[in-house]
């Protein structure tokens, strides 16, 4: 039996470990860098991956820009462009993604998140094997429903179980239904989910759209490795307009969002995670390509946020690396240290 399925095997294991138990699983050499709300910030030395700078997630050593994949599963958010969806995944041929995460690599971008679904997955495991791809893979969790308020906790712990087969280097509940358990007050079975995450030896995190989701868990003490919170400006002109924003609608189903924004508050997110003293993934920061990068990157890390998580095409990496880069090596005048 190799050394990866055993891994695996004691991955599974750990994470249908009793609750109760107050130890948590962590790796031999795990640092955590998350600290309670309140505690003093602290600058990280800067470390880089092939002329990148990276910062820590837990015990992994993550590129400050690293790509998502909505583009892979065809999350187009082209507001009411219906066949936009369908283009993307008619574009993005398995050829073409295993393309993107060579010149990623190649590029200096280490890390990938996506979700647990079929077709990244399927992609992720011919790139490893194909390619001898050492892209990391950050994955959602993220149970199938018709609703996000209808997911439970048993559905979030099934769903790691399935998920650690497929060899993730790190997990986080995906924002939408994190924000659902917090809008249902859900927060025990919440704290109980990343519970069972942390036990894994994975670094594990929670996601947001809602300003009001990192704030009622830091109320709750629950604390995970990172938090993934949007964060974008919102003075574009397809934005919703600010009497018109409701929290908890967005990347919901409902008639009254527009798919055109997702992060309603991003004065109260930069004003809310300079308090909180846990690494921040920012992510929809060109909300869906309304915002160009440079204004974005620009934004995001100023704002405060640690890491991007960016959907990029083939033919956006180069530059929008190059943008990143030059972006990091200036004087950002942060009022948030880096966390990470």
């Amino acid at each position: 039996m190799s050394d990866r399925h055993n891994r695996r095997d004691f991955l599974k294991t750990s994470a249908l470990a009793a609750l109760g138990s107050a130890a948590a699983l962590k790796s031999a050499n795990e640092l955590s860098f998350a600290a309670p709300a309140g505690a003093p910030a602290f600058n990280m030395p800067q470390t880089f991956h092939q002329g990148f700078p990276t910062g820590k997630l837990g015990s992994l050593n993550v590129t400050r820009l690293f790509l998502g994949c909505n583009q892979v599963s065809g999350y187009s958010h082209s507001r009411d462009l219906d066949y936009v969806a369908r283009l993307m995944r008619e574009y993005q041929t398995d050829e073409r993604v295993l393309n993107t995460w060579q010149l990623a690599e190649g590029l200096g971008i280490n890390t990938v998140l996506s979700d647990p679904f079929d077709k990244p997955v399927r992609i992720m495991k011919r790139y490893r094997k194909e390619r001898g791809g050492k892209i990391q893979w950050i994955s959602e969790v993220h149970p199938h429903a018709k609703s996000y308020y209808d997911i439970r906790l048993a559905d979030l712990k099934e769903n790691v179980k399935h998920i650690l087969d497929n060899e993730p280097n790190a997990l986080y509940i995906q924002g939408g239904v994190t924000d659902s358990f917090v809008d249902r007050g859900l927060l025990d079975e919440l704290g109980e989910a990343l519970e069972v995450m942390k036990k894994t030896g994975l670094p594990s995190g929670l996601g947001a759209h809602s300003i009001e989701t990192p704030k009622a868990c830091a109320r709750a003490g629950i604390q995970p490795d990172f938090f993934m919170k949007t964060y974008h400006m919102d003075d574009y002109w397809s934005a919703t307009p600010r009497d018109k924003r409701k929290e908890f609608l967005v990347d919901s189903n409902s008639p009254d969002n527009h798919d055109n924004i997702w992060d309603i508050k991003p004065e109260a997110t930069r004003e809310f995670m300079a308090t909180y003293h846990t690494p921040w993934v920012a992510f929809k920061v060109m909300a869906a390509g309304a915002i160009p990068p440079e204004k974005a990157f620009s934004f995001a890390y100023r704002g405060g946020a640690d890491f991007i998580c960016a959907g990029i095409f083939d033919f956006q990496l180069r530059e929008d690396v190059e943008i990143a880069k030059k972006i990091l090596a200036e004087n950002l005048d942060r009022t948030r240290p880096w966390l990470a």
